[in-house]
């Protein structure tokens, strides 16, 4: 079992604190084994295997755990009243009124509770009404690309040049079942379409109800197809009334929060630099994993720079930065990203390969003015060059950077 240093280390920050610990992310990104990882480090602290209470409710052995009942009872009798029990509940969401059994577990017993769930809105609406201010959440993304490396070094140890490394993460993406085999393309993306349907049905279509599930999917591709492109309901529904197929402004935007609940897509919203505000329209959306949108639409190489750019939204998500598109007058900025109060400016492009295009995309950096950092990220791994203080970076090397 690989470490995920990132993911342990924020959940020991709340080790025996009063808070219960989600862990939040799509299916199979790895929240059961930052689960098992914290497990032990529970028991290389100290804690010993009779204070530690787990249950995986997809696991035949809790299916009988289908009402918060039930959950209850099973805990009590293994509670231990003279000791802190831990409590590690993975996929939470299948046990009906769950959050009614945690917070109880809270009253009732000196417990540390962590909890992992696969839709952000089920976690979020019932925990905000039970458990209110009494919970942090951690998400857990799939592979960043110095993850990726350290699966490939540990399961297929010999040597690749960085380029051709990040050229497979690329073009496989960072599930990590993916890479704990060598799986060849086609092969990859089938265990990629098992994935991207069980979300579908189980966290979008059975949790949401969704009677039009030939729609949903057209939304999706349609969402995969217009990765870094601003996007808007209205363009949709103009899109489907050009093929014959005529939906509601309202019932794409209900689709939309639907597949945000199950962590396929993220929105982005936009941000106006000079009036210090976030807009309302022309938001984007980008994809979990960078696999779901090959998986479902195939690799086409039209699409390489909305790729980059999800591939360096989910680093920055990962990391913990707020993430914004920045608006300045008539010029736009792929990312602003926001942490503790510091500011990060990025472009993303393919290369640089002419001076049009270095201008196109230093110009608007250039134009804000003020003294945060800013990166045009690209992949070019020859040209490293930097213009009136924005640095240029190869895109491995901003992913690998420590200094973000």
């Amino acid at each position: 079992m690989i470490s995920r240093p990132i993911y342990i280390e924020q959940l020991k920050n709340f080790i025996n604190k009063p808070q219960i610990k989600i862990i939040t992310g799509i299916r199979r990104s790895g929240k059961s084994t930052v689960l098992r990882l914290l497990k032990e480090a529970l028991l290389s602290s100290g804690v010993r295997e009779d204070q530690l209470i787990s249950v995986n409710f997809e696991s035949f052995a809790f299916s009988e755990f289908t009402s918060a009942q039930k959950l209850y009872q099973y805990v009590k009798e293994k509670i231990q009243q003279d000791k802190k029990s831990y409590l590690l509940l993975d996929e939470i969401q299948e046990v009906d009124g769950w959050e009614k059994a945690v917070n109880s577990f809270l009253v009732d017993f000196n417990t540390d509770i962590y909890i992992t769930g696969s839709n952000s809105h089920l976690l979020s609406s019932e925990l905000a009404t039970y458990l209110a201010g009494r919970y942090v959440e951690i998400p857990v993304f799939t592979l960043s690309f110095r993850e990726f490396l350290d699966f490939r070094n540990h399961y297929f140890p010999e040597e690749e040049t960085k380029i051709n490394s990040f050229t497979a993460y690329l073009r496989m993406g960072g599930f990590p079942v993916i890479h704990t085999v060598n799986y060849d393309e086609e092969t990859a993306y089938k265990v990629v379409r098992d994935i991207y349907s069980s979300v579908i049905l189980r966290d979008t279509v059975q949790r949401y109800k969704i009677r039009e599930v030939e729609l949903l999917e057209r939304v999706i591709r349609y969402a995969f197809d217009n990765i870094g492109n601003p996007f808007s309901g209205k363009n949709v529904a103009d899109y489907f009334k050009n093929q014959q197929r005529k939906t509601d402004i309202n019932t794409i935007y209900n689709y939309l929060h639907a597949l945000e609940g199950a962590f396929i897509l993220y929105r982005v919203p936009r941000y106006d630099i000079k009036g210090k505000e976030i807009l309302k329209t022309q938001e984007k959306f980008y994809a979990s994993d960078v696999s779901l949108v090959y998986a479902t639409m195939g690799y086409r190489d039209r699409m390489i720079s909305g790729i980059l750019e999800n591939i360096v939204f989910l680093e920055l998500k990962r990391r913990g930065f707020q993430v914004y598109i920045g608006k300045l007058d008539n010029k736009e900025i792929d990312f602003i990203a926001e942490k503790h109060g510091e500011k990060i400016y990025i472009q993303v492009a393919f290369k640089l390969e002419s001076k049009q295009t270095v201008e196109r995309e230093f110009s608007p950096l250039l134009a804000v003015e003020d003294h945060y950092p800013k990166y045009v990220v690209t992949m070019d791994d020859f040209w490293q060059d930097s213009i009136e203080g924005v640095r240029h970076l190869y895109i491995a090397d901003f992913l690998l950077s420590d200094s973000l």
